[in-house]
């Protein structure tokens, strides 16, 4: 499967051409809740587009080779989550997964996701749906299709806390980040994408050695970073020979930190008993809201921000003071102040190109490269074509004679 998001038909199946030869399926993304999908205007933040939505469906059904599937966020709306889900169907999606969340249900405000929501679409559709959304073990695994009657069953962050979930298992986290680092040896990716993993890996583990999260945090190499496992490694071994018989997890934790297991995202209300904040002090703000307080006190600042304040002690993160910028026409954006067309620069590219046009303030000479490409194409026909390029009796050939002789 090859997933895709995309917000033009035109350039999502020249895109899925592509690829329609390696995989068996193309997937349009119409679930991410992310900033940067509201910014590029894909994901979830199409979802009331169904126009759009169907002129992509049917474009690609109709060019591609392998089938279309989508993966969608509901509607608070279960009668209109149906709707949409038989819209992308009559479309032409060939399969659908459905997440059980809002695009607003995110981060500290993620929530339980409504197999509700599923179900419904389940019994609505003839198309198999796939659910996802609150699987944590392979016990949610069987439950979620006993109680919705999907054809199948993703994981995202269940998975990648534990990546033996749809094996029933529960290994060890440094046996696990030994066989990813294995894969990544043999597959080589950014050093950044392997950290991200073993942060979600390691996780309970990172809460007990905070030396070891900065190492992880600063390691350069991959080399360092299998370092780190190996060092983590010894340290839970060390750990689990001085156990005592009978001891329990702490921390709440169904197991053991070492042992590979879920993380359950703590909502608004425990996240601030965990940095020792009463609810009428804080009320249920999310980490936007903290980080966004106007007094600069670094209690209530993230550590990103933090160590910006450390760097300049002027600094301020009051959003009253941040410059005000003209929003892109397409995107919301900042747009460019010289822009003829009112757009970002992203934007403005697309439709200058798709329009033939120059932008000066952003340095787009579409237009002036088209019109410069025909005129010297027209100077070429000339040079071809010697009854035009006549001067009196003498020829373009008979001229480049004549200036070779007179080199001579």
């Amino acid at each position: 499967l090859s997933q895709f998001c995309a917000n033009d038909p035109e350039v999502f199946v020249q895109a899925a051409l592509l690829a329609q030869d390696y995989c068996d399926a193309i997937d349009l993304n119409l679930g991410c809740p992310q900033m940067i999908a509201k910014r590029g205007h894909y994901g979830a933040f199409l979802q009331e587009e169904w126009d759009l939505l169907q002129r992509m469906i049917l474009l690609a059904n109709e060019k591609l080779s392998v089938p279309i599937t989508c993966k969608i966020r509901v509607f608070p709306e279960i009668d209109k989550t149906v709707k949409y889900a038989q819209m992308l169907e009559k479309a032409g999606c060939q399969l659908l997964t459905v997440h059980g969340r809002t695009k607003e249900q995110k981060g500290p405000l993620a929530g339980v996701a409504s197999w509700e929501h599923i179900q419904a679409v389940r019994k609505a559709v003839s198309i198999p749906v796939f659910a996802n959304g609150n699987i944590q073990c392979l016990s949610d695994v069987e439950e979620c299709i006993r109680k919705t009657g999907v054809h199948g069953v993703m994981s995202a962050e269940g998975n990648l806390h534990n990546p033996a979930l749809f094996e029933g298992r529960n290994p060890l986290v440094w046996e696990m980040a030994e066989e990813y680092l294995e894969i990544v040896q043999k597959y080589p990716c950014p050093l950044s994408y392997v950290r991200a993993h073993l942060f979600k890996l390691w996780h309970h583990t990172l809460q007990v050695y905070q030396q070891l999260r900065e190492e992880l945090a600063k390691v350069k190499t991959l080399e360092g970073i299998v370092d780190v496992n190996r060092e983590l490694k010894l340290r839970c071994q060390e750990e689990i020979a001085k156990q005592k018989e009978g001891e329990k997890p702490k921390e709440g934790l169904p197991f053991f930190h070492w042992i590979c297991q879920p993380y359950i995202r703590p909502g608004p209300k425990e996240r601030c008993k965990e940095n020792g904040a009463s609810e009428t002090e804080k009320g249920v703000r999310g980490k936007r809201a903290l980080e966004e307080e106007e007094d600069g006190n670094s209690e209530l600042l993230s550590k990103n921000k933090q160590k910006k304040k450390l760097r300049n002690p002027n600094k301020s993160f009051d959003p009253s003071l941040k410059p005000k910028y003209a929003k892109c026409d397409q995107c919301g954006n900042p747009k460019g102040n010289k822009c003829v067309f009112n757009m970002c620069r992203g934007c403005c590219k697309k439709r200058a190109f798709k329009e033939t046009a120059d932008c000066p303030g952003h340095g787009l000479p579409f237009k002036t490269k088209y019109e410069k490409s025909l005129s010297w194409q027209s100077s070429q026909t000339v040079i071809q074509n010697p009854e035009i390029s006549r001067r009196g009796d003498v020829d373009v050939g008979e001229t480049a004679v004549l200036k070779e002789a007179g080199d001579s």
